[in-house]
């Protein structure tokens, strides 16, 4: 088995204990969601995971400040410097609640903009992935990269490393949202020669492309930080990148002084295996 830090099992346990919460109530006879302010929905879940993400951190990492969706739907968000946690306890609600398994618990760690770890968790799926390098004095030691497990019964199974793939010389693999696929999005991928176009939910995407099952994703649609920074740190782990899809920059993170919930909208962006995969298709990106 592959060794991984301490700080990386931890987050990974952390992850997982907050999964088994969620489908403590997947599993029970009916799900009944709330709609937030936005009109998005919230359950249970939701909120049972994230005080098992809370506290565990509490623990864990004692004063790096966290930024987590159900908090912040309260009021609750800290003040932030360099350092902090972006937390989903679980994304895809649309996918939990339609009862479809792909939904995720993601949990990232910031440094100064950039997502420098993230680990991803389908509970329902048993599938685990995480990826990058906690800072020197956070961990024992370093293990970079991006990995993906299987979870049995609650404890990691056989680690491997994953990459993502080489562009291919014709036709790609899009991935698009299964719940929130817009027109912006659509007309994006017509600009593409492409032999297959997968949908999933949550932050799976991007671990797809991390592992090699697709080679774009692109997001021309509301998302918040928590959504897919810890994807982001797997898929850069992996060797991929995602970038703002205005600027063609790499996708960095903060949180503004006196923020509020709508400061953390992401802009739309892109995840690709390759940028030159947008390079041979005309956008203004370093090779």
């Amino acid at each position: 088995m592959t060794a991984i830090s301490s700080a990386s099992s931890a987050l990974c346990t952390l992850a997982i204990a907050a999964g088994a919460k969620i489908l403590e109530i997947y599993e029970a006879e009916a799900v009944t969601a709330a709609s937030k302010a936005d009109g998005s929905p919230v359950t249970a879940a939701d909120e049972a995971a994230e005080e098992v993400i809370l506290a565990g951190l509490a623990k864990l990492f004692p004063g790096v400040p966290v930024v987590a969706e159900e908090a912040v739907e309260a009021g609750n968000l800290p003040v932030v410097q360099n350092r902090y946690f972006l937390v989903d306890p679980l994304d895809g609600t649309k996918e939990f609640i339609s009862r479809n398994g792909q939904f995720t618990v993601n949990i990232a760690l910031i440094e100064d903009g950039l997502p420098v770890f993230g680990v991803v968790y389908a509970p329902a799926l048993d599938e685990i992935y995480w990826g990058g390098a906690f800072p020197a004095e956070m961990s024992d030691s370093q293990d970079a990269g991006a990995y993906q497990a299987d979870v049995l019964d609650g404890v990691l199974g056989a680690v491997r490393k994953i990459a993502v793939r080489p562009a291919p010389a014709s036709g790609l693999s899009v991935l698009a949202s299964r719940s929130h696929l817009s027109a912006e999005t659509a007309e994006f991928i017509e600009k593409f020669e492409v032999d297959e176009k997968l949908s999933v939910g949550s932050s799976l995407k991007l671990c797809w492309v991390a592992c090699g099952k697709a080679d774009l994703y692109p997001r021309m649609a509301p998302t918040m930080q928590w959504d897919i920074a810890a994807g982001d740190a797997v898929l850069r782990a992996a060797g991929g990148t995602v970038l703002e899809a205005e600027t063609w920059t790499l996708r960095r993170y903060a949180v503004p002084e006196g923020a509020v919930k709508s400061d953390l909208l992401n802009p739309y962006f892109v995840a690709v295996s390759d940028v030159e995969i947008l390079a041979a298709a005309g956008f203004p990106v370093a090779g």
